[in-house]
């Protein structure tokens, strides 16, 4: 079987921009040039000369000229630069040597038209390969020779000057073409290299633009003036919605924001000391909480002009980090948190115990308060050291789905009564219980722990109104337990992290209490969740709302309810 040879590859198609497909447009707009001029001064000369000085078939063929010249012009488009001969120089580079040599053979009107001769040379020397440049060159040379040859058998006078200039003006267009040719060749090079630089500088920076968009550090870049120049999304969910505008018109200037000022102040001092700062910083927030936040600035080079430098503020939310290193100190306790849990309560136990036989022969007022202290942190330590130990039992659960089942609404009673005794705030929960006879997947047990600490959260946040906590259960599709309370609205970094473990927005809270609850729902099938809204009751007061939504023993929970549910 006869093997048939590779088809050579396609000429790359030229970027509009290119510097060659410039310089062929303004080739091609020179020879339309070239051929209005010529047919216009022969038209002219043949107007104003009463005897006929130029032929009619001259005339035509300047005419053709300029024809071919447009249509080159506008319908064809330039291939690679360094072809060495295909249509397109024949539609080009070939009309004009023909036009031209006819041109100065019959010297039409008396004309010279030798300089016409370099707009080939160059087109061919820029625009194609060498051999294409000294090709046209050296026939360009060859036409001017057998013109001077031709004029030598009509006129056998001045023979040497004629072929002396011939010869003259040939080198002359081999040096324009070998010149042109190495000045292509370096435009050629410059602008592959200026294009893989771009090429490479346009893919670093959407990788930067990546990286910074998707760290979880705030990134803000400032300039001399305190003018926002660039904030990447965490930067603006750090600092909050005035940094909205950024893309709009008018620039945002860190000074326009009065809580913003610390930044102000950092970014000042990064500029006038010329090194890196760092400090924790309190960011006020209208309608807001304050934020503590831990920032670094750093300049950017710039040796030449020392006033265009930029600062870049690296932005850390306190909060966010440090519960990262408590959730990681978690992970690194394991099992020694158990025992040590275990070692803790034998020895709180006596002291609470040797405290409260104390505090009975205590007759001081401040002894009485000094041992008040002692029975007030002493239940503080127990209840750490009983979510810990209730961390542990959930984590060390089997990992299928609990099985057993309880009446909902009966469980909520009961919990609910005996929490509001032994919490004195039966005047402030209300309970309505709408799911009657409904019984759903879960531990009564793992239920209470679930209730007592929502409402215990609850408590720690509402108002004193009679009705500033609320219970209720509803069946919308499932059942679903709500627990509602007319706190302060939570700030959207607390909102993202509730479920974790060891946030808390309070330095007394051990931040394990939603985390537990989000283990026991999980591992009885139930989602919990997190929303700003109404009342159950149907009061319009906005509150916090926490809802439980149910396994039943035919199906599954639905999330249809939440706005947030834990991940």
């Amino acid at each position: 079987m006869r093997l048939l040879p590779p088809e050579p590859p396609a000429p790359p198609v030229l970027a509009d921009d290119s510097a060659f497909v410039r310089l062929w447009l303004g080739f091609g707009t020179a020879r339309v040039v070239t051929g209005v001029v010529l047919l216009t001064l022969l038209l002219g000369m043949q107007w104003l000369n009463p005897a006929p000085i130029v032929s009619n078939w001259v005339l035509g063929m300047c005419a053709a000229y300029l024809a071919a010249t447009l249509a080159v012009r506008l319908l064809m488009r330039p291939t690679s630069p360094g072809t060495a001969f295909d249509p397109q120089w024949v539609s080009s580079i070939g009309v004009d040597l023909v036009v031209f040599s006819a041109l100065q053979f019959m010297q039409a009107g008396g004309i010279y038209y030798a300089p016409l001769f370099a707009v080939p040379v160059l087109m061919g020397a820029i625009l194609g390969s060498s051999v294409l440049a000294f090709g046209t060159a050296a026939g360009v040379t060859l036409l001017l020779l057998a013109e001077a040859w031709v004029l030598t058998l009509q006129i056998p006078v001045e023979v040497a000057p004629r072929f002396l200039q011939a010869g003259l003006t040939g080198t002359g267009f081999f040096a324009l073409a070998f010149l042109a040719h190495q000045l292509a060749l370096r435009l050629q090079r410059e602008e592959e290299a200026a294009r893989a630089g771009r090429k490479a500088a346009f893919v670093q920076a959407q990788v930067n633009q990546l990286v910074i968009d998707t760290l979880a550090d705030g990134v803000l870049v400032v300039d001399a003036q305190g003018e926002v120049r660039a904030a990447n999304p965490a930067a603006r969910a750090l600092l909050g919605p005035g940094l909205a505008t950024l893309v709009a018109p008018a620039p945002v200037r860190l000074a326009d924001q009065a809580g913003w000022a610390p930044l102000v102040a950092m970014a000042q001092r990064t500029f006038q000391a010329r090194e890196p700062q760092m400090a924790d910083l309190t960011i006020q927030l209208a309608g807001a909480g304050p934020r503590r936040m831990y920032a670094r600035t750093r300049l950017t080079r710039s040796d030449d002009q020392p006033d265009d430098a930029l600062c870049v503020v690296f932005l850390q939310d306190l909060r966010e980090l440090e519960a990262r290193l408590r959730t990681e100190k978690l992970a690194a306790m394991g099992r020694m948190s158990t025992a040590v849990a275990h070692e803790i309560r034998n020895p709180l136990a006596a002291i609470s115990q040797a405290n409260e036989l104390l505090d009975e022969e205590l007759e001081n007022a401040v002894h009485k308060q000094l041992s008040g202290l002692v029975r007030q942190n002493a239940q503080r330590l127990a209840q750490i050291v009983d979510e810990i130990l209730d961390i542990a039992r959930v984590q060390h659960q089997p990992a299928h789905l609990a099985t057993a089942v309880l009446e909902l609404d009966a469980v909520v009673r009961s919990t609910c009564g005996d929490w509001a005794v032994q919490n004195h705030a039966q005047q402030r929960l209300q309970v309505a219980l709408d799911a009657p006879g409904d019984v759903v997947v879960f531990e009564p047990q793992h239920l209470r722990r679930v209730l007592v600490n929502l409402l215990d959260n609850a408590l720690r946040y509402s108002g004193t109104r009679p009705d500033s906590i609320q219970v209720a259960t509803t069946l919308d599709g499932v059942p679903v337990l709500t627990v509602w309370s007319d706190g302060p609205m939570l700030e959207e970094a607390v909102e993202s992290h509730l479920f974790e473990p060891f946030f808390s927005s309070e330095s007394r809270s051990s931040g394990l209490g939603l985390y537990i609850c989000r283990e026991l729902c999980q591992r009885h099938g139930a989602s919990i969740g997190y929303r700003r809204g109404a009342a159950p009751g149907g009061d319009q007061r906005d509150g916090n709302a926490f809802f439980v939504a149910f396994r039943t023993p035919h199906a599954v929970a639905a999330t249809r309810p939440f706005a947030k549910i834990a991940a």
